[in-house]
């Protein structure tokens, strides 16, 4: 069953203000936990649209979700789309939006995914399995530099340029086509003396492909405009990311949406005419405390950021 422990619960219900009869959105609904925890905080008749890009999360969610009948909405789509059913469905936009950003724990545990380097399976990633290139595919195809770029920039991984140099070596005798195989070829990498005391030596390879395979990075910059124009007036949205890229794009994105100008400092009249769209709840991302970390392990990297939408 693809269930997974909602981080932050308690605190997501908080941020976003949840009333009874609001309509609230959830751009990556997964097995449907903090779904469910904002269709109970809006009884009796709060409304949720859901989308999740995974048919096999989605059909989950559904499912676990199914005692709220037509309170719930529900659309295989990337939450780059939300803000479009939002529009569609609720007139004058919503009271609450909710991403979780990143691979849910169902998505890691299921070997057959290939997001895990702890199992052999075939390379995929693709956290939408109808359609896109997968992590082979990528790896088989893109040329040197662009293979050191994505698992340098998106794994933040020193080796980069040693790890896409054997990809390239290993691939030209054959293709690499497991995560045992990519695994090998990282290891053959970085030397063991090189490599972290309590980390994966494929860590970071694979989050890197992980995000490139799915164009995490540039889907959640283009999200958070959309998503925004999507509230109505007091209307909060919420992130929870889980590493750094994601929390620096959602907290520089909410910045420059909270600034009233942006022209440079010596500058002595404002000629830019940005107007301030959102104002930030959360000056500082809100994390687990101590008796969910001991609950749920995944919490220790989530991080949580608000902003309310104020014209």
């Amino acid at each position: 069953m693809f269930q997974h422990i909602p981080v932050l619960a308690d605190e997501v219900i908080s941020y976003l203000a949840v009333q009874p009869g609001g309509k609230y959105a959830d751009g990556t609904l997964g097995g449907g936990g903090h779904a469910r925890l904002l269709l109970e905080a809006s009884a009796p008749d709060g409304q949720l649209i859901g989308t999740d890009r995974d048919e096999i999360a989605l059909a989950a969610a559904r499912e676990n979700l199914a005692e709220y009948g037509s309170r719930l909405l529900s659309f295989h789509a990337n939450y780059t789309e939300l803000a479009g059913f939002i529009k569609t469905h609720y007139a004058d936009g919503a009271d609450g939006i909710l991403l979780d950003i990143g691979v849910s724990s169902p998505q890691i545990d299921t070997p057959s995914r290939g997001f895990s380097y702890m199992h052999d399976a075939p390379l995929d990633m693709r956290m939408d399995q109808t359609c896109g290139q997968s992590a082979k595919d990528l790896i088989n195809t893109l040329p040197q530099a662009d293979l050191r770029r994505i698992i340098q920039e998106y794994g933040e991984e020193k080796w980069a340029a040693r790890i896409a140099d054997i990809i390239c070596e290993r691939r030209a005798l054959a293709p690499i086509e497991s995560t045992f195989q990519l695994v090998d070829v990282i290891e053959r990498a970085i030397p063991k003396g090189a490599r972290e005391k309590d980390t994966h030596v494929a860590k970071r390879t694979f989050q890197a492909f992980r995000i490139a395979t799915n164009d995490e990075l540039g889907a959640l910059e283009k999200a958070i405009d959309d998503l925004v124009g999507a509230l109505k007036t007091s209307g909060r949205l919420a992130i929870i990311t889980f590493h750094s890229l994601e929390d620096r794009i959602v907290k520089n994105k909410f910045k420059y949406l909270a600034a009233s100008c942006i022209c440079p400092p010596k500058l002595p009249v404002c000629t830019c005419d940005k107007v301030s769209e959102v104002r930030i709840i959360t000056r500082k991302p809100v994390t687990a405390g101590q008796h969910e970390l001991k609950n749920n392990r995944r919490a220790a990297s989530a991080k949580l950021r608000v902003v309310e939408k104020i014209i």
